[in-house]
């Protein structure tokens, strides 16, 4: 694989060692103030990973066709090559872990690279790629994530819970099945989950449960033809026929509160699929073909911003543009507050891009705190976008393989 580099980094790297130094420096883990003799695991140490100043993020690329499978390092710009999975119809990541799913089950692969946000500062950690194995079970509808454990929900509303922990030894093991079945993915949140039920045809319901699968709250609310959830900096989104619910802990209670769109929308036109930056609290959705839904969750505001033709959309959230990517192969940047398009590319992808369909894949816009990354089948590249300058293409990456499906973990 060829990399070409459009811009190189500076003395960020330097500043960044020395902020994350000073972040951590006040105490370690045990207590020990600044100037203490180091203890035998330094704050934030991690076996078997080595902890960096700067994200570390990389992207898990499949090729649908072929099933030629690796991973992309952003930061050093090699390509590895991993097995070949054939069958896999979708890549989805908990920011750490990819998860390639298929007809007949999902891979799991450990990235190597991943975040711990411990609220005041941030420790970021790489270390090598494994290939875990098979979830057991079969078809699996949805995989949520949070820093104690994975849950798996299987398309028959089934969820088992996974310890975190032994994922992170690269073991998948045994997990523990929660009772009941759900009408959507069970979401961790808060040390609890979050889960939808339904008692015959009506409208879904939130619960909370405990890690165990035990009930032990019920927010007065229910979300009529459930579809997509976001985790959030203020809660969790659950996408819903009438807007979203938006459930949040406050002091170990938990509250459901509605974000209604303010009209009747049909059902094409729902948010459905939510794209953001981790972290982050605004989110986007398509609003149809050529629309797009966005979600300002601390505000409880949607706004529908008319585009062209959609084929994806992302935003790094306030301050920062919506970036759509239309069926003229272009990236298009458009104002949030005034739905203006402030700046357009020339085409980028190779042929006319569609939107996703059953059975075929589109391309994805993934954002972090700093740079955008599209993928090109048909051209076999990844680019790189600097979305605080006008959509600047920083870099390009030429691969071997087409990158049908792509996800960024490091996040």
């Amino acid at each position: 694989m060829h990399v070409r580099t459009h811009v190189t980094a500076t003395a960020s790297a330097l500043l960044a060692m020395a902020l994350l130094t000073a972040g951590c420096a006040g105490a370690d883990d045990s207590g020990q103030p600044a100037g203490s003799p180091p203890a035998a695991a330094p704050h934030g140490h991690v076996e078997g990973a080595t902890e960096s100043a700067e994200q570390q993020s990389r992207l898990v690329l499949v090729d649908t066709g072929s099933g030629d499978t690796g991973v992309l390092d952003l930061v050093t710009g090699e390509f590895q090559d991993l097995a070949h999975r054939a069958g896999v119809t979708a890549l989805t990541t908990d920011g750490r872990f990819g998860y390639l799913h298929g007809p007949n089950g999902t891979h799991v692969l450990d990235s190597g690279a991943w975040m711990v946000d411990h609220g005041d500062h941030v420790h970021y950690y790489r270390a090598k790629i494994r290939e875990l194995g098979e979830l057991p079970g079969g078809t699996v509808a949805g995989i949520r994530s949070d820093a104690g454990v994975t849950v798996v929900t299987d398309a028959d509303g089934k969820s088992a819970v996974h310890p975190r922990a032994v994922l992170e030894k690269g073991v998948i093991g045994a997990p523990d099945e929660l009772p009941g079945t759900y009408a959507g993915p069970v979401v961790p949140y808060a040390e609890h989950l979050i889960a939808l039920t339904r008692d015959g045809g009506g409208p879904a319901k939130v619960s909370v449960l405990d890690r165990s699968g035990k009930r032990v709250a019920v927010p007065a609310a229910a979300c009529e033809s459930p579809r997509g959830d976001a985790v959030t900096r203020r809660g969790v989104v659950l996408g819903c026929a009438d807007g979203a619910l938006l459930v949040y802990e406050d002091d170990g209670a938990f509250t459901a509160e509605k974000i209604p769109y303010g009209k009747d929308v049909p059902k094409a036109e729902r948010a459905a699929d939510f794209r953001y930056r981790p972290g982050g609290t605004t989110l986007t959705a398509p609003a149809g073909k050529d629309a797009v839904w966005v979600l300002d969750v601390t505000k409880r505001d949607w706004t529908r911003v008319e585009t062209g033709p959609v084929v994806a959309a992302n935003t790094a959230g306030e301050g920062s543009p919506l970036i759509v990517l239309e069926t003229d192969g272009a990236l298009h940047g458009y104002d949030m507050a005034d739905g203006e398009e402030t700046t357009v590319t020339d085409p980028l992808l190779e042929g006319a891009p569609e939107p996703a369909t059953d059975g075929a894949t589109a391309p994805v816009i993934e954002v972090d705190r700093s740079r955008a990354y599209l993928n090109d089948p048909g051209g076999k590249r990844v680019y790189e976008i600097d979305y605080n300058d006008g959509l600047r293409v920083a870099r390009t990456f030429d691969l071997d393989i087409r990158p049908s499906l792509m996800a960024e973990t490091g996040r």
